[in-house]
């Protein structure tokens, strides 16, 4: 048992440490040369809408400001009970659209597909429920672009994000890539760049510094490995050829695991083909507010880790030591982010009440590295955001109540997630548990917004 203790240990340290040297900049390798932007690749955004009355009006403020000449939007209607077409006829004045499909994916079937009068780049395409991932598939058969972008209802654009896109799809080796996800409560009006924790609650403070390790630290590091595991459903790049190659996306709780792991799979056998991440492509979305909130997503993205581990299995464990992306899923995030947490808390709660089963000396040595590196941790990610242009515009106090927020509460509202999420899949995995809008109104900014 002792010896199993000392392996946990190590890999709660180990995966940490290797992150934080590997996403440094300076470790960043130079392209011998650079891929020049001569043409723009077209660029389909699909943006699948269950009952997002809410959050709707903010998004197409986003759309119908993109500049990016040749893009189209497909706001994708998935059987929505509220107001959610109302409003966008209202936003946007529909004309039906006309439009003949190969119909190679699997879908619900469509109703009707509008184009906006107002704006002839937004299209609506209207059809029975389905789930995400089933709109997702028909939101690529209608699309005409050689590229597809993925956005959440409340997921705003950066103004330089699809040119970072097209830059980076010059080279016609990356199939999908991700795009950098930030904190939308945390964007300040004017400027766009920088982040503001004035507005928001200390919940969402501690999201903010989780999304910036996880994109600035975990994410870069994951890349330069090419272990990318998860492009983020907020915003995920892909050429439309390769989502038809592998059969769209799978109908499933973790549409956006799974669609990365089929993305690796494809590549398996394509010399030089590979999934990036693309740190210039910025975008914003909303984050729960509430505990409650906070929770059911955490259990989500949980279940959806277990449904992918179960699912790909046989390809994780065949390219294990062949594909960097299926070591770093089974090791850091099976072993050391599920096993580790029941075992190093089923010895915590029974050193609690026994005081026996192993030498508290060394739980307490444990507790200390885990809280030391967790400080560490956040503090890199800060500088990481600052370095790429995203500082906090707020005094450091602020930020300091959150790192200790994280440290001391936040984590263990995730632990919590994990440990009920892993055991809930097998009762009930295909509970959503969508996450509330705050229904607030977010100020897009008025120039570009690509």
């Amino acid at each position: 048992m002792d010896s199993l203790l000392l392996f946990f240990f190590i890999l709660s340290i180990a995966f940490p440490v290797i992150h934080s040297i590997n996403c440094l900049p300076f470790l960043q390798k130079k392209s011998k040369k650079p891929f020049q932007a001569n043409a723009q690749k077209g660029i389909s955004i699909l943006i699948p809408c269950f009952n997002e009355e809410d959050i709707i009006e903010t998004s197409v403020s986003c759309m119908k400001q993109l500049t990016y000449r040749d893009s189209e939007v497909i706001f994708i209607n998935d059987g929505s009970s509220d107001r959610t077409l109302i409003l966008l006829n209202s936003l946007l004045k529909f004309k039906p659209f006309y439009k003949t499909v190969k119909q190679e994916l699997p879908y619900k079937k469509v109703k009707m597909v509008y184009q906006s009068e107002l704006y002839p780049h937004i299209y609506v395409v209207d059809k029975y429920n389905g789930g995400k991932a089933d709109a997702l598939n028909a939101g690529i058969e209608y699309s005409d672009k050689s590229l597809v972008i993925t956005l959440d209802a409340d997921t705003i654009l950066n103004d330089d994000a699809l040119r970072a896109v097209n830059d980076t799809f010059q080279d016609e080796n990356v199939v999908a890539a991700g795009g950098m996800v930030h904190v939308l409560q945390t964007k300040p009006a004017q400027p766009l760049y920088g982040l503001s924790l004035s507005n928001t609650n200390l919940l969402v403070q501690a999201q903010t510094l989780d999304f910036l390790k996880a994109f600035y630290v975990n994410k870069v590091s994951l890349a330069r490995f090419h272990a990318l595991a998860v492009i983020s459903g907020a915003f995920g790049i892909f050429t439309k050829k390769a989502l038809l190659d592998v059969g769209g996306y799978r109908s499933t709780i973790g549409e956006d695991i799974d669609i990365t792991l089929k993305m690796h799979q494809y590549i398996s056998k394509k010399k030089n083909r590979r999934v990036t991440l693309i740190p210039d492509a910025v975008c914003y979305t909303e984050l729960p507010e509430t505990v409650n909130d906070l929770f059911k997503q955490r259990v989500r993205w949980q279940k959806a880790f277990v449904d992918c581990l179960l699912y790909f299995l046989p390809f994780l464990l065949k390219s294990l030591l062949k594909k960097p992306v299926s070591f770093f899923y089974l090791f850091e995030g099976f072993i050391s982010g599920t096993l580790a947490v029941y075992f190093m808390t089923a010895v915590l709660v029974f050193n609690l009440f026994t005081g026996e089963v192993f030498s508290l000396s060394f739980l307490i040595i444990y507790t200390l590295c885990i809280f030391i590196m967790g400080y560490a941790y956040d503090v890199l990610a800060v500088f990481l955001s600052d370095y790429h242009g995203y500082y906090f515009q707020d005094k450091d106090r602020k930020v300091l109540r959150a790192i200790f927020f994280d440290l001391f509460i936040y984590r263990f509202i995730t632990i919590m997630a994990v440990v009920y999420g892993t055991i809930a899949y097998f009762f009930n995995n295909k509970s959503w548990n969508k996450v509330a809008r705050t229904g607030r109104k977010y100020q897009v900014e008025e120039k570009t917004a690509a």
